[in-house]
């Protein structure tokens, strides 16, 4: 049967020759027209996609549950309402599609029963009455079974899941759509963000950042020095290509010092690699690693990325822990609930996070330097808390434009290992890094929620966005894996033709729809609820982009070289590791740093207080204009809630509506409450007895939404 989808047709193919009920055959009698998917379904397949089984169904969980059809693909697990109307640019449900990937565990319901799934070959005793598909990204879909002679496509969509779901490999079996197979114009659309692929848009986004002693450098063009770094990035004007070549060869995995950020008042943000211990560097080398760590400054700051800061094995399991914690049907008790996500210990990283990359934004805006973000494999923590920087250091950051070009640069761009980092390879190296970095954006949203343009919805779409098989933005490991597999490079070693919008005749590579591309899941009542209705351009002006030194930027002492540690700077007799015998070789910083430099105590004052509070030939001045300094105390880290505890609707109720239509909404559900409230009043207590039709002000509801939240918590 053929079924057409986006100006494309797409053909779905049985899985057996031997008609079973619930699949998609072509050589039978067509069913009852109730008991077909309909051509909506159809219409949203994907290319290749093909649909092993369905059966009708009911949405239960939520308020109103919905009928519709339960359907298993090579791909997803999705569920379609009764009447939806889908628009016919959005192949993709965002509410319902459960990439195979993402399911966590799934449990069909039988009565009082209740059988795990967990692999083929299980014993099902039974006809399940209702299928629970719980989300790794923490969703749940919940789904009772329409009774009147539909067990068997009921017990077959269960079992075509389960094998589904075993069988799926991401890596290997989807490679996202293509712009020539959604139909759009592979020559005339452009990306939504620039995508950091071409010379032209790293030297735009260098224009635009002011960065007048930069270049762009095109070393890596055929990625012959790195595979896992962007095939462009930043390097000093008086650096030559052939000496970045050899510097890069003394830091781990090649990938030597880059420029990630120039803030305006003329500090620059670096990150690099561990210095590779086994490398024998010359004198040239030497000096070419110093010059391009001390980019042009007399003050250089060496962060040492790792240091407090959890490793990936302890964010695995913390994510892994919370995760359990926030299952429906946790084994908890509610008394304890509080104790048991502190023992998770996943705020206390996001705590880690958040003041680690205030102190490294006091550092960046306080004097005139250079700032190195140093980690060993530079493709984790230091995207982390270089985006971090940034948000809190640049208001353009905090814009819905700006942000993603952010996450598309300091992550996609420079090598973020997503699919190992998200599960996706089977490796032992699983560590959810890029979601604990959306917390802490998150986090940041609700202490200045006037400073940000996107909505906490927006951060939600984007934290399901990282199990979907529909892009490559979070499909591959490296720049080199993305592009060689969207067909931009036919071999290892050919160039990347400049010039995204327009591709060279006679070219056969399909351009590829990136995450940023929302409409291929979203609508566009679903994308405005990305804008924060609470957002003040004022805190984000034009003008904050190049101004020439600025007085809150003051020069540092001359020829200062520091390491900033556990809180504190300590000063450094010298940069690179290597110049201290000319005879033998110094161990890295990062491998042995406790025997390179004393570890100094952890400061109980802010950087913020040291840095502001030195002695007086650093000079004084006020809180630089755009700095966000957010809490990480007690209980100014909260959970995430609507996003953690998504399974558990009831949890759900008392958070703020992104709309006013949605804020009307919980206002009547307040006053239902009080009205079904109203008979519990003590007579002593008649007398202050309130009409329950009265209209609540502002004040009230404030009061009623707080005592429920600490009940919530409670």
């Amino acid at each position: 049967m053929w079924w057409g989808g986006r100006g494309q047709s797409f053909n779905i193919a049985p899985q057996k020759e031997e008609p079973e009920m619930g699949s998609v055959q072509e050589n039978r009698m067509p069913e009852p027209r109730s008991r077909q998917p309909s051509s909506c379904l159809a219409s949203r397949c994907l290319p290749g996609e093909q649909i092993l089984a369905w059966a009708p169904g009911v949405r239960k969980g939520l308020e109103p549950e919905l009928s519709g059809t339960l359907i298993c693909t090579n791909f997803r697990v999705t569920f379609q309402p009764c009447g939806w109307q889908w628009n016919q640019d959005t192949p993709l449900n965002s509410e319902y599609d459960f990439a195979l990937v993402n399911i966590g565990r799934l449990e069909a319901v039988s009565g009082l029963s209740r059988v795990q799934l967990l692999r083929p070959g299980s014993l099902h005793k039974f006809i399940p009455e209702e299928i629970l598909i719980h989300g790794r990204d923490f969703r749940l879909l919940r789904v009772g079974f329409e009774a009147g002679g539909l067990e068997p496509q009921a017990f077959q969509v269960t079992m075509a899941i389960v094998q589904a779901r075993a069988q799926s490999n991401q890596a290997q079996q989807y490679s996202g759509i293509t712009l020539s197979k959604a139909g759009q114009g592979s020559g005339s659309r452009k990306p939504p963000i620039p995508l950091m692929e071409t010379a032209e848009d790293w030297e735009t986004e260098r224009k635009k950042q002011a960065a007048r002693g930069w270049r762009v450098s095109t070393v890596n063009e055929r990625f012959d020095v790195a595979t896992s770094l962007p095939r462009y990035f930043w390097v000093p004007n008086r650096i030559l290509d052939s000496e970045v070549r050899r510097a890069f060869g003394h830091f781990h995995q090649g990938r030597g010092p880059r420029l990630s950020w120039h803030h305006p008042g003329g500090s620059d943000l670096l990150r690099c690699g561990g210095f590779y211990t086994a490398s024998d560097p010359n004198k040239e080398d030497i000096r070419a690693v110093e010059l391009m760590l001390q980019a042009g400054h007399s003050d250089v700051v060496l962060v040492d990325t790792m240091d407090e800061l959890p490793s990936l094995a302890d964010v695995q399991l913390a994510h892994l822990r919370l995760r359990a914690l926030c299952l429906p049907d946790s084994s908890v008790a509610e008394d304890k609930w509080l104790s048991a996500l502190e023992g998770t210990r996943w705020l206390d990283y996001v705590r880690a996070c958040l003041r680690k990359a205030s102190d490294i934004s006091v550092l960046v805006t306080s004097r005139v330097r250079s700032v190195i973000l140093q980690e060993r494999g530079d493709r984790d923590l230091n995207g982390l808390l270089s985006s971090l920087v940034q948000l809190l250091s640049a208001p353009e950051a905090r814009t819905l434009f700006g942000f993603q070009s952010l996450v598309q640069r300091e992550w996609v761009a420079a090598g973020h290992p997503f699919l190992t980092r998200l599960g996706g390879t089977g490796a032992s190296e699983e560590a959810p890094v890029f979601l604990l970095f959306l917390d802490c954006v998150w986090q940041l949203l609700q202490q200045f929620p006037a400073d940000f343009e996107f909505s906490e919805f927006f951060l939600l779409a984007l934290h399901d966005s990282v199990r979907v098989p529909d892009t490559l933005t979070f499909l591959r490991n490296t720049p080199w894996e993305r592009g060689k597999q969207s067909g931009q490079l036919n071999s290892y070693t050919q160039v990347y033709t400049p010039g995204y919008s327009q591709p060279p005749a006679g070219n056969s590579f399909n351009l590829q729809l990136s995450v940023w591309d929302w409409d291929l899941r979203y609508s566009n009542a679903q994308i405005l609820q990305f804008q924060n209705p609470g957002y003040d351009p004022e805190h984000c002006p034009d003008s904050w982009l190049p101004r020439p030194q600025p007085s809150f930027m003051v020069p540092g002492p001359p020829s200062s070289v520091w390491l900033f540690s556990r809180g504190a700077l300590t000063p450094l007799n010298q940069l690179c590791p290597w110049r201290q015998s000319p005879c033998q070789q110094s161990p890295s910083l990062l491998a042995v740093s406790s025997r390179w430099l004393p570890r100094p105590a952890i400061s109980s004052e802010s950087l913020a207080d040291q840095e502001w509070g030195l002695p007086s030939h650093w000079g004084a001045c006020p809180l630089p204009p755009g700095l966000l300094l957010p809490g990480y105390l007690g209980p100014q880290i909260r959970l995430w809630r609507r996003c953690y505890l998504r399974g558990r609707p009831e949890v759900q109720m008392g958070l703020s509506a992104p709309t006013i239509s949605g804020l009307q909404d919980e206002l009547s559900h307040l006053q239902e409450l009080l009205r079904k409230w109203t008979p519990r009043i003590s007579p002593e207590d008649h007398s202050k007895k309130r009409d329950p039709h009265t209209i609540l002000n502002p004040t009230e509801i404030a009061g009623i939404l707080k005592g429920r939240a600490e009940g919530d918590l409670g």
